[in-house]
């Protein structure tokens, strides 16, 4: 650790790969010149702040692979040139997603037990269990005996949640990945990272009790490889808004869409839980029903920083204090846009 930071802050080391204990306060990076970032909604603004207090600039690369609505993008995001993604990878096909209700779970089963009989793979998601329910694996367990008994009597089936150890998940996965299982029951550990290109199939069990991000992204576990793939939502609506989040996922395939509607539906203060992570909290403004008015806040905005940067002009004094009470002096430090 001591070498490291010694060889870090000589500059000896020409590309640093780290957690966000890179920018922690006894790591020097004097010539840092660019900072690579993965998933930047899960870094938040502080860890920047935290670089320009130490009176470094670094150009920044963001990367994320979350659908972030361009609502929240001009916002969060007011300082950066933005590109976006939005085609599939070549041959790639959209998912097919198709609601059934809890009496309709046979035909969901049905059309998972011919997509693996054709040579395919399949996951089966159950929520995350709560405090009064069976604990998780007694729940999971439970579960998959129900279908080895019913409906995908016959198929090979393994099961993988969050409290098997690394080891466990990781031989379960490549169990999965290897063909060896063809049904892998799971908790929503499998959310991201898993990449079958021969699983087609998601079955999402009271897929009501799931919200509209995190479907979305249980459904991207599919459809990684040439053959058509399906997301089969099996549950009943309990409210008007589950509904809405299940309806979302069975009209909309891009997670641009996916993402505004979920913004709408849930305010910014909670999308992908950005209260952790420093997002503004708009007191008077609706963001995804006011864009324009985003539009035009955000180029007056750089347009006052490009005229006064260190926001020296007297008619500026209350925002420049309002700045230094809310941010520190970091208007000092680095020049702001």
């Amino acid at each position: 650790g001591e070498e490291l930071r010694e060889q870090l802050a000589e500059g000896r080391i020409h590309i640093a790969v780290g957690t966000q204990a890179l920018l922690g306060e006894d790591v020097m990076l004097p010539k840092v010149g660019l900072v690579v970032v993965d998933e930047q909604h899960k870094l938040g603004v502080r860890q920047r702040q935290i670089l320009q207090q130490k009176g470094i600039s670094p150009h920044y690369l963001v990367m994320t692979a979350t659908p972030i609505p361009r609502t929240l993008a001009l916002s969060y995001f007011a300082d950066f040139a933005i590109t976006t993604i939005t085609h599939l990878p070549p041959g790639r096909r959209p998912i097919k997603t198709v609601w059934f209700g809890q009496n309709e779970a046979p035909l969901a089963y049905a059309r998972l037990r011919n997509e693996v009989e054709a040579g395919r793979q399949a996951y089966i998601v159950v929520p995350k269990i709560d405090e009064g329910d069976d604990p998780e694996l007694k729940s999971v367990e439970k579960h998959l005996q129900e279908l080895r008994d019913g409906p995908l009597a016959g198929l090979s089936l393994d099961m993988l949640h969050g409290q098997m150890s690394p080891e466990e998940k990781a031989s379960a996965m490549l169990r999965f990945r290897d063909g060896k299982t063809q049904v892998l029951v799971a908790t929503t550990v499998i959310e991201v990272g898993v990449d079958v290109p021969n699983a087609t199939v998601m079955l999402i069990e009271n897929a009501e009790r799931f919200g509209l991000s995190q479907l979305h992204q249980l459904r991207g576990r599919v459809g990684r490889g040439a053959h058509q793939s399906y997301c089969l939502l099996v549950g009943d609506a309990i409210t008007e808004e589950a509904a809405q989040r299940l309806q979302t996922l069975v009209e909309h395939s891009s997670g641009f869409e996916v993402a505004e509607i979920d913004l709408k539906l849930r305010g910014p203060g909670d999308f992908f839980g950005t209260r952790q992570h420093g997002l503004p909290q708009f007191k008077l403004a609706d963001i995804a029903g006011e864009l324009e008015m985003l539009q035009i806040t955000r180029e007056d905005s750089l347009a006052l920083l490009d005229a006064d940067p260190q926001l020296r002009d007297p008619a500026h004094a209350a925002l420049r204090e309002r700045i230094v009470e809310q941010f520190g002096n970091t208007l000092e430090l680095v020049q702001v846009g």
